[in-house]
């Protein structure tokens, strides 16, 4: 083992509660310790990605520290791998899913800029992905359900990059937004800087909820593979948010202001998922 050093881990101070859609919410009892073990871990290590303070080598080799710990090179340095880790060694579940989040982490770390839509998807399938495929794998679904999930999972990543382009870009230099759609339209990445959104910039905008409109409806078969009655109905209710947000959005500014979930979405989203709970 390597000599001892403190937790490379950055918490930004957000937790389960601040994201928009529910984390292992209501899956088994027995399974919410493994669901929140990876949150955690994929928790801190975008928080290090996603540090304002850290110059770009720090973060890439905090994020590396915390994959030693993850292969159980070193105990020390991440307790979120080492809480991953021991998860792992329980459920048997591959560590593929939470190192292929560390690809996306780095990533952010180096690149700032998104060049087009199929960087975007590619990013997304290493940052995004990998979530519901773990949950998957550890309630022991068929990987059949795999492309819907993907589907789902990518359409939540994008919808959260719509909602922050403004703090992405101020707090990080960061633009998630497809470079050849910005130049297409007439736009710049520094539009977003702006207090409300462009004609230009809103058809961008468009063009990324078109997308999303299309994975919305891939993923919203996902709830037919899954066999797990509580997370049959989770995966249902994340489909159905997922959906009215992509709706908020068409409607809102994301420049004005978060465009966010209110309560009755929520209720909506859980009255519409009731049909899986046979």
């Amino acid at each position: 083992m390597s000599q001892s050093l403190p937790s490379v881990e950055e918490w930004s101070g957000k937790g389960r509660a601040d994201e928009n859609f529910p984390v292992g919410a209501i899956v088994a009892p027995h399974l919410r310790a493994h669901v929140h073990a990876f949150y955690s871990f994929a928790r801190n290590a975008d928080d290090i990605s996603d540090s304002d303070m850290l110059e770009a080598e720090d973060k890439i080799t905090r994020l590396n520290v915390m994959e030693a710990v993850l292969l159980g090179l070193r105990d020390d340095g991440s307790p979120s791998a080492l809480g991953l880790r021991r998860s792992l060694a329980e459920t048997g579940v591959t560590n593929a899913h939470a190192r292929q989040l560390l690809v996306a982490f780095r990533r952010d770390a180096i690149k700032l800029r998104t060049d087009s839509w199929a960087d975007l998807y590619d990013y997304c399938r290493y940052s995004a992905m990998p979530v519901g495929r773990h949950v998957l794998d550890l309630h022991g679904e068929s990987r059949d359900s795999w492309p819907a999930s993907d589907a789902l999972c990518t359409t939540l990543q994008v919808l959260n990059h719509l909602q922050d382009c403004q703090k992405d870009l101020r707090g990080l230099d960061r633009s998630y937004l497809p470079q050849d759609w910005l130049d297409l339209h007439g736009a710049e990445v520094a539009d977003v800087l702006a207090t409300e959104e462009s004609p230009a910039l809103r058809r961008v905008f468009t063009d990324l909820l078109d997308k999303c409109d299309k994975l919305n409806a891939e993923g919203a078969t996902l709830p037919r593979f899954v066999k797990d009655r509580r997370l049959r109905i989770e995966t249902a209710i994340i489909g159905n948010l997922a959906r009215r947000l992509t709706t908020r959005l068409r409607k809102q500014d994301p420049l004005a202001g978060r465009v966010k979930l209110s309560k009755i979405d929520a209720i909506f989203a859980i009255f519409g998922a009731l049909r899986y709970a046979p």
